[in-house]
């Protein structure tokens, strides 16, 4: 194990180095395929082996300026090809999802460590509304002329999001744990490029990472960190790709009995290489978003199974041309096991 925990702390520096240059470029309309805090407490923590069942809804509230409001504008057809831009408006985008995650871990271990499948949908509602004047200049055969226009744009959507399939192995080693994990963006959810709302995101995406948990059941002190990176396919409607993203999640808490506990969660997220393709017509722009906030658990028994429930709440700070606000995660799981804290077989806090 020493030399996984060489490699653990090598992710570790490289993450601190990447979280602390600048900021690079900005996803498509500021829509990333990884919702930040997807993981937290526990995260690389061994589960019963069987099936389980994680029920969750997610809502956020959150806006943005001119920056996102004209890439979406663009998205959408809005921007006469003609015009050298200038929008000054606000977008604002509360939504809301309720997804379900089936998994199964094995119980025979592969390459030492604990294998488990999952797979999460949703169903999802999302509105976005911009609001602002447009102006610039137009380019026309004959000269140039100016251009003044107010936009005031709303737009709601209902439906069933993208699937995201989630393969991952952990290790333990007494107080210290060990994950790595692959997932992904099936993308078959509603998604309609002329919309300002999408519940899907338009394109296929492949995430990757690893984790560390210290849980010492004793003491009842535990922490969290994952670090992932996503490579995003091209979205043929808009013929955007978006560029590399790094996710960081985090999660801090104590153990006030075999059942309860209370901490603290938070998560960064960069893009760090830049989009591309031949629809990209905001050019580079910085993206950033950091959060933290509250979490409490409760475990308890549910005949032979275990019962989970998990409360987290963020709020963005630090975000530069990425849509912020607050965001708060209700989690029920249902797994095989016995709810206390020396059986810790909760996975709640992952897609």
């Amino acid at each position: 194990m020493n030399g996984i925990r060489a490699q653990i702390a090598s992710v570790t520096m490289v993450a601190a180095l990447v979280v602390l240059a600048p900021p690079a470029w900005a996803d498509e309309g500021g829509v990333s395929f990884w919702v930040p805090g997807t993981f937290g407490s526990l995260a690389a923590t061994l589960q019963q082996p069987g099936w389980s069942f994680t029920f969750a809804s997610y809502y956020t509230s959150v806006s943005a300026g001119s920056a996102l409001s004209l890439s979406r504008e663009f998205r959408i057809g809005k921007i006469p090809s003609n015009l050298t831009p200038n929008l000054n408006a606000s977008l604002k985008a509360p939504s809301g999802n309720e997804s379900v995650s089936p998994s199964y871990v094995f119980a025979t271990p592969i390459l030492g460590g604990q294998a488990a499948v999952s797979v999460m949908g949703l169903y999802a509602r999302a509105s976005t509304s911009v609001t602002g004047t447009l102006s610039g200049t137009l380019t026309t055969p004959s000269g140039t002329s100016p251009f003044l226009r107010a936009d005031s744009l709303s737009d709601s959507v209902w439906g069933i999001g993208d699937l995201y399939p989630q393969v991952s192995l952990r290790w333990n080693d007494g107080v210290h744990n060990f994950m790595t994990y692959v997932t992904g963006d099936a993308p078959v959810g509603a998604y309609d490029s002329l919309r300002l709302s999408n519940i899907g995101i338009g394109h296929g995406a492949i995430d990757a990472g690893g984790g560390y948990t210290y849980f010492d059941s004793q003491s009842g002190h535990e922490f969290s960190a994952v670090l992932g990176f996503t490579s995003n396919l091209i979205n043929r409607s808009t013929q955007y790709q978006n560029g590399i993203d790094l996710h960081l999640d985090w999660g801090a808490s104590q153990f006030l009995t075999g059942q309860w506990q209370i901490g603290l969660a938070g998560y960064v997220y960069k893009q760090i290489t830049p989009d591309g393709g031949s629809g990209d017509k905001v050019g580079a722009f910085e993206s950033q978003v950091t959060a933290i906030g509250p979490q409490v658990g409760y475990a308890f028994p549910a005949g032979d199974l275990q019962g989970n429930l998990n409360f987290k709440g963020y709020k963005e700070f630090a975000a530069a041309l990425r849509p912020d606000g607050w965001n708060v995660w209700l989690t029920f799981a249902i797994s095989p096991g016995t709810a206390t804290r020396d059986a810790p077989a909760v996975h709640m806090n992952s897609k």
